[in-house]
This record gives C-alpha cells, sequence and structure tokens, in this order.
C-alpha cells in the first residue's frame, strides 16, 4: 500500500489479492478450541467493527460479552429448543442430515458475543431512514461483517448462531426493548481450518457462480 497524490492510500494488486484470500477464508466456524482469546482481543475487534459504515453516521450496533454461565446456559437451551423444531419442520428426505449438522459452537468457543441494532437511537437525527428503517439493521450487518473479517485476519474464528428466538434472547440478555437481535455469535481459535464452507462439505447445499445473482436492467 503506497500513497497517491491525492494523499489517499493506494491498495496494490498483491494487497487485493490477499483481500481476497481473506474473504475466501472467512468462514462460519462451528468447531473450535477451548484457548481463551488473548487479553484485550474482543475489545480491538469490536474497535475494528466499529469502522463499519452506517446510516447518517447512526452507528446503531450494540454489542454484547456474554460471559456469564448462567446467561449461556439459557442460550443454549434456547438454541437446543429451537433446534429441535427446526429438526421436526425438515422435510422427510432431508431431516436425518439435518440432524447430523453441527450448527454451533456454544459449547466450546471461549467467547460469545450478542450484536443488537438500537432502533430508536438518536445519533444520526434520522438521515436515511424515513423511506427504508431497515437501514438500522442493515448498518448493524455491517458491522459484523467487519468483525467477521478482522476476526479472520487474527486467526479468530467465528460463527453465527441464527437458531435462536430472538425475544427470548433479548430477555436472557437484559437489555432494551428497542434492541432488536441482529446475530449471536461465538468466537475463538478454528478447531480445524478450511475455505470452503462446512454446508457444502456436508453436502446441504452448494455455492453458485456470481453471474446467476447478476441480474443487467
Amino acid at each position: 500500500m503506497s500513497p497517491t497524490s491525492h494523499g489517499a492510500p493506494q491498495f496494490d494488486a498483491p494487497f487485493r489479492a490477499k483481500m481476497r484470500e481473506l474473504l475466501a477464508w472467512r468462514r462460519d466456524v462451528r468447531h473450535f478450541r477451548r484457548d481463551p482469546l488473548p487479553d484485550g482481543a474482543i475489545e480491538r475487534l469490536i474497535e475494528i467493527a466499529c469502522l463499519a459504515p452506517s446510516v447518517g453516521l447512526s452507528q446503531p450496533w450494540r454489542f454484547v460479552l456474554v460471559d456469564a454461565p448462567e446467561r449461556r446456559a439459557a442460550i443454549r437451551a434456547n438454541f437446543a429448543a429451537c433446534n429441535a423444531a427446526a429438526l421436526a419442520a425438515q422435510a422427510p428426505d432431508r431431516g436425518a442430515q439435518y440432524a447430523c449438522l453441527k450448527l454451533a459452537g456454544l459449547d466450546d468457543a471461549p467467547c460469545h458475543l450478542a450484536v443488537f441494532a438500537d432502533m430508536e437511537t438518536d445519533q444520526g437525527h434520522g438521515l436515511g431512514r424515513l423511506t427504508m428503517p431497515e437501514m438500522i439493521q442493515y448498518s448493524a450487518v455491517a458491522a459484523v461483517h467487519t468483525l467477521w473479517l478482522a476476526a479472520r485476519a487474527e486467526g479468530v474464528g467465528m460463527g453465527w448462531v441464527s437458531i435462536l428466538d430472538a425475544a427470548a434472547a433479548r430477555e436472557i440478555l437484559d437489555v432494551p426493548p428497542a434492541w432488536r437481535l441482529i446475530g449471536y455469535f461465538c468466537l475463538g481459535y478454528p478447531a480445524e481450518p478450511d475455505d470452503a464452507p462446512r454446508l457444502e462439505r456436508d453436502g446441504w447445499e452448494t455455492r453458485r457462480a456470481p453471474e446467476a445473482f447478476l441480474v443487467r436492467r
């Protein structure tokens, strides 16, 4: 990386190649080692996450670091109940395969982090939200993705636990009613390295080519 004549950084081809490699290796991790993260690591990653774009500079993301064993246990029970319901709802030809999927790393991950969007934040003065109020949630998702890349760059894996009752999770974590759950995440060192989605390797789904998603008008 070198500065341009205008003072802005210029990201060269080797940097762009490494960036693409980082994106390819950003995996949704389910198998973690139990080694703790270094002191200050999660705070540093959250600081980087806060560099994400947000509508009207609202910065609506709210991070809850879940350390209390009783709260972790309640989240684990929440997941188990929701996962059982999801299994019961699977089509007959998918049920057995679904039952074999490891969908959470709650038991082994040393760090649990819940991310919320504050739907009533005054920051940003409402800019960009009149026609698309959901931009608040989208902004928080951008912070999640920024955090995910920053974590992977430090060798830390991250897994998104989406099989949860969001209202129950909000009550377990004792957060304000206006905070909407974006995701509950496990962070830690991956037990095994891989650059392909686990669900793809397990035969659940196949990644499609980018052309399949491109529409020209």
